[in-house]
């Protein structure tokens, strides 16, 4: 947030890409909520349905957000190499990021089936440093989206595009 409260981004929600990325890590911090809190209800309170639910949804949101992200945001901003140095680097370190998420999300699915089903193959303390593990880290590659990357697309396109 700047200071008064305004976010880097405000404004920047009427590009049609740009709304699409912005709901792509809403949907991200909300898996980070739900994550959180089954996390923090281990392991007596954990519903096994829940837990089952994440499992199902945790994969395919991640795979879909990152490709939602790369082309929309990691491909236009690559044009910005030659006037931002650093812009190839930023979005290769990104890119690792993705598939580390990717490898988090195949664990956290592997062991939220698991323990919905009854049969866990970790402890619930293992099951919980798990998920914070990987929703930290989610947490501030979607901060750093937000409050550096999307604000450089309009570097890229301008912001008056319709939303049409």
């Amino acid at each position: 947030m700047r200071p008064g409260g305004a976010s880097m981004t405000q404004g920047l929600g009427n590009d049609r890409e740009t709304s699409i990325v912005m709901r792509c890590h809403d949907m991200q911090l909300l898996l980070c909520d739900e994550l959180e809190a089954l996390a923090d209800r281990l392991p007596s309170g954990a519903d096994r349905q829940h837990c089952l639910h994440l499992a199902r949804a945790v994969y395919p949101l991640v795979v879909s957000t990152h490709e939602i992200e790369e082309a929309l945001l990691f491909d236009p901003l690559g044009s910005l190499a030659g006037r931002v140095p650093d812009v190839p680097a930023t979005l290769e370190r990104l890119r690792f990021e993705h598939q580390s998420d990717l490898c988090f999300a195949e664990e956290i699915h592997d062991a939220l089936l698991a323990f919905g089903r009854g049969e866990p193959v970790m402890t619930a303390d293992a099951v919980g440093y798990l998920l914070r593990a990987f929703f930290e880290g989610v947490r501030r590659h979607v901060a750093f989206e937000k409050e550096i990357l999307v604000p450089l697309l309009a570097l890229v396109r301008p912001v008056s595009r319709s939303a049409s």
